[in-house]
């Protein structure tokens, strides 16, 4: 009876944890995400490219297929021959990293998940997922504490470290103490730039809203296409009542 206690207390303990760690990332201020590069095949190619040059080497895609890149108005012969990770592979292969789980797991710990569905699994009362993704990895700043020298302000402790520093530059986070209910709070308040990267921050925020675009692409490639079949759709239903209350109207006008 009593190990059962002492289970049903490490039990609660552990729920009271978790629920303190989730409420800690829903408090992550997001921002928001231009969904508008979701329509611009421009922008998806962007996206693309950004993901082949500096994300596959540790992040697979294994939902999505070579050949289903031409959705984006990027050519088989373009594909082969930049896109594929491998001599012999075709398009028929689905986009996996080149970097070995038994490698990742030496070399960090963990192997570095697959991000396919991450524009879904992000998703939190906080914000869509898409939202997360462009929050995140414009979040980086150098801090030494860390194992990697780097830290994000969306996910604290990240073990990832800031693959895209080139382009973005050195940030150092600014944060700012306050009391609530009779506890010192921190929260951050700006980046400060403490050297510059290959884009302004104008140009580097465009760059990652591209990547998001493609990442969310990648979780449902069929996603706008199914919003634009939707409008349709409700418009035949639309139509269709009408038709079909004119002609109740024209079958019973005979009968009192």
């Amino acid at each position: 009876m009593l190990k059962l206690i002492k289970i049903s207390v490490a039990c609660f303990y552990t729920l009271i944890t978790i629920s303190s760690v989730f409420a800690a990332g829903e408090a992550v201020r997001l921002d928001s995400f231009p969904s508008k590069r979701l329509n611009n095949l421009a922008s998806l190619q962007n996206g693309a490219k950004l993901y082949m040059n500096y994300c596959v080497g540790c992040h697979s895609i294994s939902q999505v297929r070579y050949s289903r890149l031409t959705d984006l108005g990027i050519k088989s012969d373009q594909i082969k021959k930049f896109l594929l990770l491998t001599d012999g592979a075709s398009l028929s292969n689905t986009v996996i990293s080149s970097m070995k789980k038994e490698d990742a797991k030496n070399w960090f710990g963990k192997a570095p998940p697959d991000l396919s569905l991450t524009a879904r699994s992000r998703s939190s009362p906080n914000g869509p997922g898409s939202d997360w993704i462009y929050t995140y990895l414009r979040g980086y700043y150098k801090d030494e504490s860390q194992p990697t020298g780097w830290n994000n302000t969306v996910y604290p402790g990240v073990g990832m470290p800031n693959v895209l520093w080139e382009l973005q530059g050195i940030n150092k986070a600014v944060y700012t103490e306050k009391m609530e209910n009779g506890t010192m709070v921190s929260s951050f308040d700006k980046f400060v730039i403490e050297e510059p990267g290959r884009m302004s921050r104008v140009e580097f925020d465009e760059n990652i809203a591209d990547l998001t675009a493609f990442l969310v692409w990648v979780a449902e490639p069929v996603g706008q296409f199914r919003k634009q079949l939707g409008v349709w759709v409700l418009l035949f239903l639309g139509l269709f009542a009408f038709v079909a209350w004119r002609l109740n109207a024209a079958y019973w006008k005979d009968i009192k």
